[in-house]
C-alpha cells in the first residue's frame, strides 16, 4: 500500500509508522488521518508485527491539526463519510484501543493535536531537544480529540488547566517530571532507543501484552473492585493460553520463552 503522508516500515516484528509532511511539521490533514488509519487496519491483520512505533519526520512530531484544513472543514457540509473532525476521533480511538503496544516517539515539536495524538500512544520517549505543550488556546481554538478530556488524568489536573491555559510548550524533561514521557534521550539516540525497546516488546508474549493493555485502559473508568474482578477473570482465562504455558516451560527450563501468540 502506497502513502505519502505516513510511511510504514517494518523492522523485524515492528512496524514503524512516520508522519512524513516536514515542511508543514507534520501538521494533520484529511489524508493523513486517512492514511494513518489505513495503515492501522494492515499492521493489526500482520501477526507478524506486534508493536507499533509511531513517530515524525524532519524536526516535528506533529504540530496539531493543519488549521487550513479546520477551516475548509467548517465552511462545508459535512460529508458523507464525516468530516475532519470525526476522521480524527475515528483513527485516534484506533489506536487508543489498538491491540498491539504502540510507542511514540517524540522527535520534535508537539503540540495541540499532536500532543492528543501522543496521548494515544501506550509509551512515549522525546529526543531531548523535544517541546511539548496543548497551545490550543494561543489561536482560540478548542481542543477535540485530548486535550482537555484525557490530558488532566495523565498529568494531574492544576499541571493539565495550567498548560491548557498558558499554551505553554514545555521541554520534555519537564513531561517526564509530569508522568505523560516515560523516557527522554539524547536526539541522536531517539532512533536506536525506539528500536530497542520495540524489540523487547516484540520478543514478549503478544497476547498477554494486549490483554494487559485492555484491562490497564478499562480500568481507568472502573472502581479498583471491579478492575482486579475482571483482571482474576483475565487471568484465568489466560492460564489456558499457548502463551503462558511456554512461558513457565521455558522459566523451568531456564531458557528464553518463545512466544506463538496464542
Amino acid at each position: 500500500m502506497q502513502h505519502v503522508n505516513v510511511i510504514l516500515e517494518t523492522r523485524g516484528s515492528a512496524a514503524w509508522l512516520r508522519l512524513n509532511r516536514p515542511t508543514e511539521l507534520n501538521a494533520l490533514s484529511r489524508d493523513m488521518v486517512l492514511e494513518l488509519g489505513e495503515a492501522l487496519e494492515c499492521i493489526r491483520r500482520d501477526e507478524k508485527l506486534r508493536v507499533v512505533v509511531l513517530t515524525g519526520s524532519g524536526r516535528a512530531f506533529c504540530a496539531g491539526a493543519d488549521l487550513k484544513a479546520v477551516q475548509a472543514g467548517l465552511s462545508k457540509e459535512r460529508s458523507e463519510d464525516g468530516d475532519f473532525l470525526d476522521a480524527v476521533a475515528e483513527v485516534f480511538q484506533i489506536l487508543r484501543d489498538f491491540p498491539k503496544p504502540v510507542i511514540g516517539g517524540l522527535n520534535g515539536v508537539t503540540v495541540a493535536g499532536g500532543l492528543e495524538l501522543a496521548m494515544c500512544c501506550d509509551v512515549l520517549i522525546a529526543a531531548e531537544s523535544a517541546k511539548i505543550g496543548d497551545a490550543h488556546a494561543n489561536f482560540g481554538v478548542f481542543p477535540g480529540a485530548g486535550g482537555a478530556a484525557v490530558l488532566p488524568s495523565r498529568i494531574g489536573l492544576p499541571n493539565a488547566k495550567y498548560l491548557l491555559f498558558s499554551g505553554r510548550s514545555l521541554p520534555a524533561r519537564d513531561w517526564l517530571r509530569m508522568g505523560l514521557v516515560q523516557e527522554v534521550v539524547a536526539d541522536d539516540a531517539l532512533e536506536a532507543r525506539l528500536d530497542t525497546f520495540a524489540s523487547d516488546l516484540a520478543d514478549k508474549s503478544p497476547l498477554v501484552l494486549s490483554r494487559m493493555k485492555a484491562v490497564a485502559n478499562a480500568s481507568v473508568d472502573m472502581s479498583q473492585a471491579e478492575a482486579l474482578v475482571w483482571e482474576l477473570s483475565v487471568l484465568r482465562d489466560h492460564l489456558t493460553s499457548n502463551d503462558a504455558a511456554e512461558g513457565l516451560a521455558a522459566f523451568s527450563e531456564k531458557r528464553k520463552p518463545v512466544f506463538a501468540g496464542n
